[in-house]
Formats: structure tokens, sequence, C-alpha cells
């Protein structure tokens, strides 16, 4: 069933999010700007309420006897926007460059719907803060909010820029990898540039580590496993003729199973040993955020892709396993249900300064939403 979405507000709507991306657990703006959006479309069956910088929305059922789900997350990412917009980003070095603005614009569309199409069971909205990071699904599930609105089941997309506009495709199991930030300090003894035997240079160990690093998948892991350990940022040293007394390595850590997580920094700290011992320093390390693998219901699984199949507004294809990563993982932890993608057909891809979604996508991902959640909230079709 086609639902009627108006592509030009959605629209509207988005550039205007896209405009205010802000970090985790900032997300004053954003929330002050749905907030707006959903008290035009509040009823009385309708509660709105916020959490940290995210925002809760319950719509109680005709007769309910479940509570079904959806997340949106709200936050940007630390990017200074390189693309064509006339609605660039207006918040210096930071861009929605992973599409949550699509994401929320999409979930706004579904609760004006349903606040007009009052459903027979319950339906709450997760509008959650700070996915890329701190990480906002661990403490919003801890939260006493949460519990009151606990969901039977919850639903929740990603954009994919390699798939056409109007494609959605997912898999039963595994479909996004465990993941953890990495960050190591490396603390020597610097010095004059002429001297340096008198010093223990952390530009020379922090690169030795990094080479070391390299090997722990090809030869840690298991070959029927799959791992990524990828350092994206090297900071060292002050001057050209000084000696660095201290470095540092930024990266992330992807694997798809628990087992291989553990193996992985197992390594690296032993590494790390390794490095103090041979160059006469210290290190420590911070694993950051970590989150766990995005693990969909293969039986919601499986009826979803029944209705997928059958709808009229967009087509559906199965996907392989991806080594991304999404801290929606902890709620699928907690309560079953099912993450999608959605092809938004861009030339750039998530996190890239010139991402550029297509915002054709807009009317039929939020239709398919609605769809896809009324189905689940009307019991003559829920299995």
């Amino acid at each position: 069933m086609k639902h009627i979405v108006d592509q030009e507000r959605l629209a509207a709507r988005r550039r205007a999010l896209h405009q205010i991306p802000e970090q985790g657990f900032k997300e004053i703006k954003t929330q002050n700007y749905l907030l707006a959006v959903f008290e035009e479309s509040k009823t009385d069956f309708m509660t709105i309420e916020k959490w940290s910088t995210g925002i809760v929305i319950f719509i109680a059922g005709t007769a309910p006897s479940k509570t079904i789900g959806y997340r949106a997350d709200m936050d940007g990412l630390p990017v200074t926007e390189n693309t064509d917009y006339e609605f660039q980003s207006r918040h210096e070095g930071m861009m929605h460059a992973c599409g949550h603005d699509i994401h929320m614009t999409i979930g706004t569309a579904a609760v004006e719907y349903f606040a007009e199409h009052r459903p027979e069971n319950n339906l709450v909205f997760f509008f959650q803060p700070a996915e890329e990071g701190p990480g906002g699904a661990e403490p919003m599930l801890k939260s006493k909010l949460f519990k009151q609105r606990r969901p039977d089941e919850i639903y929740a997309l990603h954009i994919a820029p390699e798939f056409p506009v109007g494609t959605v495709a997912s898999k039963p199991g595994i479909l996004f990898a465990n993941t953890s930030e990495l960050f190591i300090d490396f603390q020597g003894k610097g010095g004059h540039a002429a001297y340096p035997h008198a010093t223990e240079d952390m530009v020379v160990a922090a690169s030795h580590f990094v080479t070391q690093l390299q090997t722990i998948v090809s030869r840690n892991v298991s070959p029927l496993d799959s791992a990524v350990v990828t350092v994206g940022k090297v900071e060292a040293g002050t001057k050209q003729n000084i000696i660095a007394e201290t470095a540092r390595i930024e990266g992330t850590i992807r694997t798809l199973s628990v087992k291989a997580m553990q193996e992985v920094k197992g390594r690296i700290e032993s590494m790390c040993k390794g490095i103090e011992a041979s160059f006469r320093c210290r290190t420590s390390i911070d694993y950051g955020a970590n989150y766990c693998q995005v693990y969909n219901d293969e039986k919601l699984m499986e009826q979803f892709v029944k209705k997928a199949e059958s709808s009229d507004v967009i087509t559906f294809q199965e996907c392989d396993k991806a080594m991304t990563g999404e801290d929606f993982g902890y709620f699928l932890e907690e309560v079953p249900g099912v993450m999608f993608w959605l092809g938004v057909n861009s030339e750039y891809g998530l996190h890239s300064s010139r991402l550029q979604p297509d915002e054709s996508v807009l009317a039929p991902g939020a239709s398919w939403v609605i769809e896809w959640l009324e189905s689940r909230l009307n019991k003559n079709e829920i299995d």
C-alpha cells in the first residue's frame, strides 16, 4: 500500500536538519527543532517526552496487546562539509555525513502519520542522541523512560550510498560488526634531535607499533572469521629538530564475533608491553566506545522480507554483512527487531565530507517505514 507522503515538505525538513549537525549529547538545536515538529501533530493519545538531548514519543493504541518500537539517530560528525549544497552545515567543522538528517526526517513522517491514523497496538519512537559517540543507545536502554516504554520489537534504518534510491536491503543474523574505538598514548623522553641517544623517541615507537598492528588480522584472527584494525590518526612531535616525548594513535577495531574482538584486544595489549620493553616507554590504552554487533531476528526478518517483496514503494534485496558499526545493536540485544539499509545513490560514501544522499528517497523511504510499522501494528497482519 502506498501512503501519501509530501516529498517537498520532507525535503525542506531534511535541509533544515542538515544545517544544524551537533555532537553527541549536544543536540540541543536538533531536539528543539524536532519538538516543534511533533507539537504540530500532537494528539491526546500521543505523549512526547525528552530524554537527555533525545526524544521519546509514545502513541497509545486503541486496543493494545503489544508495543512496536522504531529508532532514529540524531547526531552529526566532526567533518567539515565539502558538498555543493545551498543548505550546507551552519556549524563549523560539523556535518550530517552519515545520513542522520535523512533518518530523522523519515522518522518524523512516521510520527505524523500515526498521529493521524491511530494504530491498534502501541507505538514508541526513540529519537536517540550520540550514535556516533560516545554512544547513546546503552544509557537510553538503562533509563527509567525506556523501561516504561519498552517495546516488544523494534526497527531502524540506515542510509546506503551504494544502493539505488528505492532499494531496501538487509539480511537475517549479523548485519553489522562488533566495533571498538582505539586510542593509545606513548610516553617517552624527548630532547634535541642532535642527541638521540639521550632520548626515547616516541615517533619511532609509535611507528613500529602501527607496523606490528597490521599483523594481527593476518596472523592472529582465524581466516574463517573477519576483523579489521585501522589506524586513522597519528599525532607526535612539535618541531622538526625536537625528538618527540609523546605520541598518540587513534583507530578502530571491527570484528564479526565477540571472540575475535577479545583476541584482537589481547594482542594489542601484548604488543604494547613489547613496545614498552623495546623502547623504554610507557603506553596507555583506551578502547573508547564499544558497540556490539547488529543482529537481526530471523523470524522477524522473514516477515520483513515477505512484506518488502510485496511492497509497491520499494525494491528489496538481500545484502551481505558489513564491517560498519551501529549502536542500534544494543537495542537488538534487549529487544528482537530488524535494521535495514535504505539506498540513497550517492557517489560518495558514509562519513565522507562529500556525501550527498538523493533526497528523492524521502517519500518512498517514509512510505515503506509507515507500511512496515502499520503491518506490525495491525493485529490482523501480525503473525
